[in-house]
C-alpha cells in the first residue's frame, strides 16, 4: 500500500468537502468570513426575475423638430443603451416592440424613479450669449464628469469639449469677457456665469447640485448624448422579487432532488468509479461557481436551468467513459490500463456530443437576448468546466486511487 497516495487522496477530499461546505452553508453569509474569503458567494448577480428591479416600456412620437423612421428608432435604442450602462446594470433587456416602442428591463435598481427619469431626458445641452445665439451644444461635448471642488466641496459637472468645440467655445468667451453665458439643458436655464476671461482649453464646468448623484446623473445624460426623439413613458412597473423567490426556491429544491438522485444512482451502479464521479462533481460545481463569479454572469431562471443541464450533461460525459472502463476490464485487461483506455476510447464521443451542443448555445448567446443568452452562457461555462473535470479531474482521481491499491478486485468498478 502507497500511504503516500493515501494521504494525498485524503487531503483532496478533505479540502474540497470543506470548500463545498463553506460555500454553501447560510451561516457564513454576509460574514466578515464570506466577503474576505469565499468571492463566490458575492461575486454571481442576479437577474430581474430572482432581484427584482424595474420593468418600463417607451413610445417614440413625432414632433415637428423630428419624426420617428426605423434610423431615429435606431439611434434611440443606442443612447438608451449607452445611458443604462452608466447605471452599472448587469445583463439589461432592451428590446424594440413594433415600430414605436422600446422595452427595458433593469435588476437591482435601487431608485426605479429616477433610473427612468435619467433614461427618458431629451439632455439638449446649450450654451447661449445673452443675445440668444447658440455658441456650442451637446454634441460639441468631449466627456462629462461629476465631482466635488477640492478647496470649497461645492458639487459640479466638469465638462470637456472636442477640438472644433473647444475652438468655438474660446472665441465666444473672448468675444463675451465681462458678459454671462446661459448653459441650459432641456430648455431650463442651469446658470448664467459672468466671463472673467476667455477659456482656450476647451474645458468649463457647472455647479450648484446639491448632491454628487444629482450631479452623476445629469453627467451620464451629457455623456451619453441627446434623445434624437421624443419619448414618453407609457408603462412603468416595479418588479418585485417575490415571483422569483418563489420560482428559485422550486428549481432549487427540483435541483437538490436530482442531484441527490444522480449521485445515488452512480454510487450504486458503477462503486468506485461513481464515488470518484460524484467527488468531481462537486469539483465541478465549484469550478462553475468561481467562473460565474469571474466572468460577471448574471444568475437568471434560465442560467440555472442552464447550469443544471451542464451538470446533466457532466454525469453524461462520465457515465460514456466509465462503460468503456468496465468493457476493458471485461476483456481481461488490468485496472490502470482498463482506465487509459476508458478514457481513451470514449472521448472521441464525449467531445463529439459537447462540441454540438457548445454550437448549439453560441448561436443562442451571439443571437438572443436577456434570458436566453443567459442560458447559453451558463450552459457553455458549464460543459467547458465538465470537460475539465470527466477528461482530467476524474482520470487523475481514478489513477490515484487504484495507486492506492487499496481496492483491487472489478467487482468495485461494476465490472
Amino acid at each position: 500500500m502507497k500511504w503516500s497516495k493515501v494521504v494525498t487522496l485524503a487531503l483532496i477530499v478533505a479540502a474540497v468537502a470543506l470548500a463545498a461546505v463553506l460555500t454553501v452553508a447560510p451561516v457564513f453569509q454576509g460574514s466578515p468570513f464570506a466577503s474576505k474569503y469565499l468571492p463566490l458567494i458575492k461575486g454571481i448577480n442576479l437577474g430581474l426575475d430572482l432581484q427584482g428591479g424595474v420593468h418600463v416600456v417607451l413610445e417614440a412620437k413625432d414632433t415637428n423638430e423630428a419624426k420617428v423612421t426605423p434610423e431615429a428608432m435606431k439611434q434611440l435604442r443606442a443612447v438608451i443603451q449607452n445611458r443604462v450602462d452608466q447605471f452599472g446594470v448587469a445583463e439589461p433587456v432592451i428590446q424594440q416592440q413594433g415600430d414605436r416602442r422600446l422595452i427595458v428591463e433593469l435588476a437591482g435598481i435601487k431608485d426605479p424613479e429616477e433610473a427612468v427619469n435619467t433614461m427618458v431626458k431629451t439632455a439638449f445641452l446649450e450654451f447661449k450669449t445673452m443675445d440668444g445665439k447658440t455658441v456650442v451644444t451637446g454634441k460639441d461635448l468631449n466627456d462629462a464628469q461629476e465631482s466635488k471642488d477640492p478647496t470649497s466641496g461645492a458639487v459640479e459637472v466638469n465638462l470637456s469639449f472636442g477640438t472644433e468645440g473647444a475652438s468655438k467655445f474660446a472665441q465666444a468667451t473672448t468675444a463675451n469677457v465681462g458678459r454671462p453665458i446661459a448653459i441650459i439643458l432641456d430648455g431650463n436655464t442651469l446658470q448664467t456665469p459672468t466671463v472673467q476671461e476667455p477659456i482656450t482649453n476647451g474645458k468649463a464646468r457647472i455647479t450648484g447640485y446639491e448632491t454628487l448623484q444629482e450631479a452623476h446623473n445629469i453627467a451620464i445624460l451629457l455623456r451619453s448624448g441627446a434623445l434624437p426623439i421624443k419619448v414618453e413613458v407609457v408603462e412603468k412597473r416595479a418588479v418585485g422579487p417575490a415571483l422569483g423567490a418563489d420560482s428559485l426556491a422550486k428549481s432549487m429544491h427540483a435541483g437538490v432532488v436530482g442531484i441527490t438522485a444522480i449521485l445515488v444512482f452512480m454510487l450504486m451502479y458503477y462503486r468506485l468509479p461513481g464515488l470518484v464521479a460524484n467527488f468531481a462533481l462537486i469539483i465541478y460545481s465549484l469550478i462553475v461557481m468561481a467562473l460565474f463569479a469571474g466572468f460577471n454572469v448574471t444568475m437568471t431562471l434560465p442560467g440555472i436551468a442552464g447550469f443544471l443541464l451542464s451538470l446533466g450533461i457532466a454525469v453524461d460525459t462520465n457515465v460514456i467513459i466509465f462503460e468503456r472502463i468496465k468493457e476493458e476490464m471485461r476483456g481481461g485487461k488490468s485496472l490502470r490500463s482498463a482506465i487509459d483506455a476508458g478514457f481513451k476510447r470514449g472521448f472521441v464521443a464525449v467531445f463529439d456530443a459537447n462540441t454540438t451542443t457548445v454550437l448549439a448555445a453560441a448561436v443562442l448567446m451571439f443571437m438572443g437576448t436577456g434570458p436566453i443568452k443567459g442560458f447559453a452562457v451558463t450552459l457553455i461555462i458549464g460543459i467547458a468546466a465538465s470537460m475539465f473535470t470527466a477528461i482530467s479531474m476524474t482520470r487523475w482521481l481514478l489513477h490515484l486511487v487504484a495507486a492506492t491499491n487499496l481496492v483491487k478486485s472489478p467487482r468495485y468498478f461494476g465490472a
